[in-house]
């Protein structure tokens, strides 16, 4: 977004430049997991939620030395909800936010991998900091507070909807 436009939709961004002097916030990059299962009622999505907000996001982190992003976003969702799967290897897409931290916050894109959950361990080391919960797709959009998160959910559903005339 450093040149006013939405990666997404190519349309100019809401977000003000930044005035003279102002310090620019840097966007920082991310890999995130987008865990999903079929059940007999259909799609589901499981967000998780933020350790400090408790806001309803999916399991991501930052880059790891060495690894693809499809490998971290898989060690994230280990990491924060216990699931093993079969991970895409190619992203399915990305949505922005801002992380807050103690002293200045983070613009983020986050590069997102589809997550076809087998299992979810007893035992995670997030487990006692986080709440996991499988969604319907329309739920998880709702419960999502990032705009371009529930875009990704919904977009990546669709996948999934018979062809017409079928």
């Amino acid at each position: 977004m450093a040149n006013g436009k939405s990666s997404r939709t190519g349309a100019k961004s809401d977000k003000p430049p930044p005035a003279p002097g102002a310090e620019v916030e840097a966007e920082r990059l991310q890999y995130g997991a987008l865990p999903w299962r079929r059940t007999e009622a259909g799609l589901e999505i499981m967000l998780v939620s933020s350790r400090d907000t408790r806001r309803w996001i999916v399991p991501k982190g930052w880059p790891m030395a060495g690894r693809s992003g499809a490998a971290a976003a898989a060690i994230e969702a280990l990491e924060e909800a216990g699931l093993l799967g079969v991970m895409s290897e190619e992203p399915i897409g990305h949505f922005h936010y801002t992380k807050r931290l103690s002293r200045r916050s983070d613009f983020c894109r986050v590069i997102v991998f589809s997550l076809r959950v087998v299992r979810q361990r007893s035992h995670w080391p997030e487990k006692h900091e986080r709440v996991t919960k499988w969604h319907p797709v329309q739920k998880a959009m709702a419960n999502v507070s990032d705009p371009e998160l529930a875009d990704l959910i919904g977009a990546f559903a669709r996948r999934f909807e018979p062809e017409p005339g079928l």
